[in-house]
C-alpha cells in the first residue's frame, strides 16, 4: 500500500506542476459549455427540453474528466521511451501496485479537473438543485476517472508510440463521449443509437451527475453507481494484466 500511496502523490505532482497542460485541458470543455450551453439552450427551450444548461453541464464536467484521465496512459508511452519506466519496473515493488497508484493517481487529477470545470460552470450561470447530493456527484467524478485512467492506462501498456494512442483516442474516446447522453437526451433516439448509449458506461456516469446536480433521474442513482463501478472494477483488472506484460 505504501508504494501504491507514493505513485499517487507522484502522479498529482507531476499534473501540479503542468500549468500548461492544465490551462490547455480546460480550454475545450469551456468551448463547449459556451458554444453549445448558450448557442443550443434557445433552441432547446423552444423544442420544450427545459434548461439545457442545466442538462449539457454534467457532460462537459464528464469531458474535462475523460480526456485529462485518458491522457494519463499516454505518459507510460512516455516513460518506456525515456527510460523512467525502466527504473519503476526494476523497483522491488509488484506491478499490480504500480498499476493501481498511477491509475488511482491519474483518476484523482482528472477528478480535480472536473471540479475545476463545475466552479467555472457555476460561474457561467450553472446552479445546483441539491447541494446536499454534491459529494454524491464527485464519487461519480471519481468513478468516470477511473474508467478512462484504467483504459488509458490499458492502451498505454499496449502501445509503443504517440501516434497509435492518438488513434484510438479518435476511434475510441471520442466515439465513447458523443454516444453518450452528455450532450443530448436519449428519448426519441432510433433504436440503434439509443441501444448504443444504454451500453456506454459514461452514459452512467453522466446520468448519476446530471441526477445529483440537476435533479433529472434517468435510469436511477443505484443502478448508476452499480454500472460504472463494475466497469471501473473490470477495466482496472484488465489494466492490470496488461501492465504486468509490459517490456520496458
Amino acid at each position: 500500500m505504501r508504494a501504491v500511496w507514493i505513485l499517487w502523490l507522484r502522479q498529482i505532482k507531476r499534473y501540479a506542476r503542468a500549468r500548461t497542460r492544465l490551462i490547455g485541458s480546460l480550454g475545450q470543455p469551456v468551448l463547449f459549455l459556451f458554444a453549445l450551453g448558450f448557442g443550443f439552450g434557445p433552441i432547446y427551450a423552444r423544442a420544450g427540453g427545459g434548461n439545457y444548461l442545466e442538462f449539457v453541464v454534467p457532460g462537459i464536467i464528464a469531458m474535462g474528466i475523460i480526456f485529462t484521465a485518458v491522457f494519463g496512459g499516454i505518459e507510460i508511452i512516455w516513460d518506456r521511451q525515456f527510460g523512467f519506466l525502466k527504473e519503476t519496473l526494476v523497483a522491488p515493488v509488484p506491478r499490480l501496485a504500480i498499476v493501481l497508484g498511477r491509475t488511482l493517481g491519474g483518476a484523482t487529477t482528472a477528478m480535480l479537473q472536473g471540479v475545476i470545470v463545475l466552479v467555472i460552470c457555476l460561474i457561467a450561470g450553472f446552479r445546483i438543485h441539491h447541494p446536499l447530493l454534491v459529494p454524491l456527484a464527485v464519487v461519480f467524478m471519481f468513478l468516470i476517472a477511473l474508467v478512462f485512467a484504467a483504459i488509458g492506462t490499458a492502451i498505454g501498456s499496449v502501445l509503443r508510440d504517440m501516434q497509435g494512442f492518438q488513434l484510438i483516442m479518435n476511434f475510441l474516446v471520442m466515439p465513447l463521449f458523443f454516444f453518450s447522453n452528455a450532450l443530448f437526451p436519449t428519448a426519441g433516439l432510433p433504436a440503434p443509437l439509443r441501444l448504443a448509449v444504454q451500453l456506454n458506461p459514461l452514459s452512467y456516469g453522466v446520468a448519476g451527475m446530471r441526477d445529483a446536480l440537476a435533479g433529472t433521474a434517468s435510469w436511477g442513482m443505484a443502478l448508476d453507481l452499480a454500472v460504472l463501478g463494475g466497469m471501473a472494477g473490470v477495466l482496472l483488472g484488465l489494466s492490470s494484466f496488461l501492465f504486468s506484460r509490459i517490456e520496458a
